[in-house]
């Protein structure tokens, strides 16, 4: 029987499961399918430093040597079109046919986009390397940037596009930034700070009709007045990439649908990272997280699935963004506005632009939000991993190290 594990995807999960069977000495069953021509690269740098500098590089994961010494077959460039989940196997836009064992999807997500705006010169996403690309090309011949979406990514993006010396408007609309992530406290902080840095930030906006001149977007309609566009980055969220999964007739539901041990509806299928919806018990029902963190443990377990050592996945979420001079960590998940028993502290840092919120429920610690306070956040993820709630009141006493309450 063919014993080949084959992978789909070339995001952060599907880099660290090829690290984590090369190392199990399952390297030379492994074929990864990448439909980009570049091996895995880390990605949160491209709405950094990889637009701010012109001369900056990709940074893969692995050098393309590293695979080929670990017996990893790589077809780049390629993408899958097909799963037969009966015959198993992919079928690849090259015309190749792989056979599979075992078939791992990490497919990620894709950025949201506006039909009406599609193939526009001026008009941009963020999620690959040739997107990151245009847009720093786009930026270095642009003076106003308007960004749609007061996300992670939106606001990275205007961030760096503030310390190159462009005029920067976000347009979000909902009623504070980074809603579906962060809480209310914070995010009027990161409003705060933005805006002292000379970010123009507009909440609760309609976006109306855009004015299309030939390939070029000059101007959307932004409640109810019009306003001329220079460039426009699109940062109004991501979909999971379940198209594949869907046609070979896998369980989805706004992500792939996958058990604690990463298995999906077909035992012999797995998916990790963005892309899944997973079981998580620290939340009421299935989660979807985009997050580098979430993606690096699902394929930790899915290699000790893939290795005849299951573990259920059980890891504390964690995210981090960096904003020009902002450094948000978050650990756990923060409880719903309006939860029962719900109290939250602050916790003082090292100087007025450090803190951390320390978000509890019913007295059990749940969730951690800190600003440029590494320390805290570092301890704050101990101390949820070992289930320790310490009193809000010493929590919040700066004075007190948060180590000291790991006991």
């Amino acid at each position: 029987m063919n014993s080949n594990i084959v992978i789909i995807g070339g995001g952060h999960a599907a880099a660290q499961l090829c690290a984590g069977l090369a190392e199990a000495g399952q390297g030379a069953r492994v074929h990864l399918v990448c439909e980009e021509a570049a091996v895995p690269y880390h990605r949160p740098p491209l709405s950094k430093a990889f637009l701010k500098n012109a001369e900056e590089p990709l940074q893969p994961h692995r050098a393309e040597t590293w695979y080929a010494e670990a017996g990893i077959t790589l077809h780049l460039g390629d993408a899958a079109l097909a799963i037969d989940r009966a015959a198993r196997t992919v079928s690849l836009r090259s015309g190749q046919v792989l056979e599979w064992e075992r078939l791992v999807l990490a497919t990620g997500t894709r950025a949201r986009r506006l039909p009406a705006l599609a193939g526009l010169s001026n008009v941009a996403l963020l999620r690959a390397a040739d997107e990151a690309a245009q847009l720093r090309t786009l930026l270095a011949a642009t003076r106003h940037v308007t960004v749609l979406g007061g996300g992670f990514i939106g606001l990275e993006v205007a961030a760096s596009a503030l310390a190159l010396g462009k005029q920067v408007q976000v347009l979000e609309s909902a009623p504070r930034l980074l809603s579906r992530a962060v809480s209310p406290e914070l995010s009027a902080h990161v409003l705060a700070t933005h805006r002292a840095a000379g970010m123009d930030i507009r909440l609760d906006v309609r976006v109306g009709a855009p004015q299309i001149d030939g390939a070029r977007l000059v101007g959307l309609e932004i409640d109810g007045e019009p306003q001329a566009i220079d460039l426009l980055l699109l940062g109004i969220g991501a979909v999971p990439e379940t198209a594949l999964a869907e046609a070979a007739g896998l369980e989805c539901a706004d992500g792939i649908v996958v058990d604690a041990y990463m298995q999906t509806s077909d035992e012999t299928v797995l998916a990790v990272g963005d892309c899944t919806r997973f079981p998580d018990r620290r939340a009421a029902e299935a989660l979807r997280l985009e997050s580098v963190q979430n993606a690096n443990d699902q394929a930790r377990t899915a290699v000790a699935t893939l290795t005849g050592a299951p573990r259920p996945h059980d890891a504390v979420p964690w995210f981090w963004s960096e904003q020009g001079a902002l450094r948000l960590q978050m650990a756990g998940l923060v409880p719903a506005t309006g939860t029962t028993g719900a109290a939250t502290v602050r916790r003082p840092g090292a100087n007025a632009a450090s803190f951390s919120l320390l978000h509890y429920v019913d007295g059990q610690l749940r969730c951690v939000e800190s600003v440029n306070a590494p320390v805290d956040h570092m301890m704050s993820r101990k101390l949820l991993e070992a289930g320790r709630s310490p009193d809000p009141a010493v929590a919040a006493d700066p004075a007190v190290p948060l180590k000291t309450h790991l006991g």
